[in-house]
């Protein structure tokens, strides 16, 4: 039993050195501009022509939040799209947009907060509001 129990401890030992070597590897294989474009915080929110009042709420909220709250911080900025305006196509197609939606991006990772914005755009935008800032905070 022992054996058994050493063993399983070698083995996940070595899968999480192996995992953490990967990781390293790739980050060192990115361009010096990567390094720099990690710490700029971008908040999409995407829509089309026509917009529903949530959606219009998700938009205004996010808007307002960010450039009040981020305004002294040149490296997080709100970009609004209009997924039926020509020329957005490879940002669409970049975060795989299919409709409305609002997205966090640190330069590597996209995170998709559109469940959460449409929940609370218009009945409690606090609670928006706060996940957005432990999102873009935690990323900086």
């Amino acid at each position: 039993m022992k054996k058994v129990l050493n063993s399983l401890l070698v083995l996940f030992l070595t899968i999480n050195v192996i995992a953490c070597s990967n990781t390293q590897s790739n980050d060192n294989l990115s361009s010096g501009q990567d390094s720099l474009d990690a710490k700029k915080i971008e908040v999409y929110y995407f829509h089309g022509t026509r917009r529903c009042a949530t959606c219009i709420a998700v938009g205004s909220v996010t808007k307002e939040f960010v450039e009040n709250k981020f305004s002294d911080n040149p490296n997080v900025k709100f970009i609004e799209i209009n997924i039926d305006e020509e020329g957005n196509e490879e940002i669409i197609e970049k975060f795989q947009v299919t409709g409305s939606g609002l997205y966090v991006y640190n330069g590597k990772e996209i995170e998709n907060l559109t469940a959460t914005a449409f929940q609370y755009a218009r009945t409690n935008p606090k609670k928006l509001k706060a996940k957005l800032t432990k999102i873009i905070e935690a990323n900086q």
